[in-house]
């Protein structure tokens, strides 16, 4: 037998693995006997008496007091829509551009919890007339150039 294992690998254990895991529940003598440090009664002691990790101790879970969708409900009461004047460049002269115009030509839903800025973006030959929450610096600029107005909408 030596003879064979001789020119052999040996399998040299790491000190870590040297030490064997505990056999419980194999009599009180043995140091984990009986209960099996499991304590005497309750969920925990049974076998697959596991408690799932949302679980805190019955008080209301956190999931069910968050509120459902978000989380916390958005600090922000306005959602800003933003329009380029590109977009405007093809209406007739002298058009008052208002919420209301918006909202008729179907370009905005609801005029109650949004607010309108006019960006820069694209070239206005002709005067239109601006009512908004809010204009950019070029926006604003490209409007009064081409001789229309700029309104700022509380």
């Amino acid at each position: 037998m030596e003879e064979q294992n001789k020119g052999k690998f040996q399998l040299i254990k790491h000190p870590s693995r040297l030490k064997q895991r505990k056999r419980k529940g194999r009599g009180v003598s043995a140091g984990q006997g009986h209960k099996c440090g499991r304590g005497q009664t309750g969920q925990k002691s049974r076998s697959g008496g596991n408690i799932h990790p949302r679980f805190e101790g019955g008080q209301v879970p956190l999931v069910m007091h968050l509120p459902k969708l978000d989380g916390f409900r958005s600090l922000k009461k306005y959602k800003t829509v933003v329009f380029n004047l590109e977009t405007f460049a093809d209406l007739p002269e002298g058009t008052d551009i208002s919420l209301s115009f918006l909202l008729e030509n179907r370009l905005i839903r609801k005029t109650s919890g949004i607010r309108v800025k006019i960006l820069g973006d694209g070239e206005l030959t002709h005067p239109l007339h601006f009512k908004a929450h809010g204009f950019s610096k070029s926006a604003r600029e490209k409007i009064l150039a081409a001789g229309g107005t700029c309104e700022v909408v509380e």
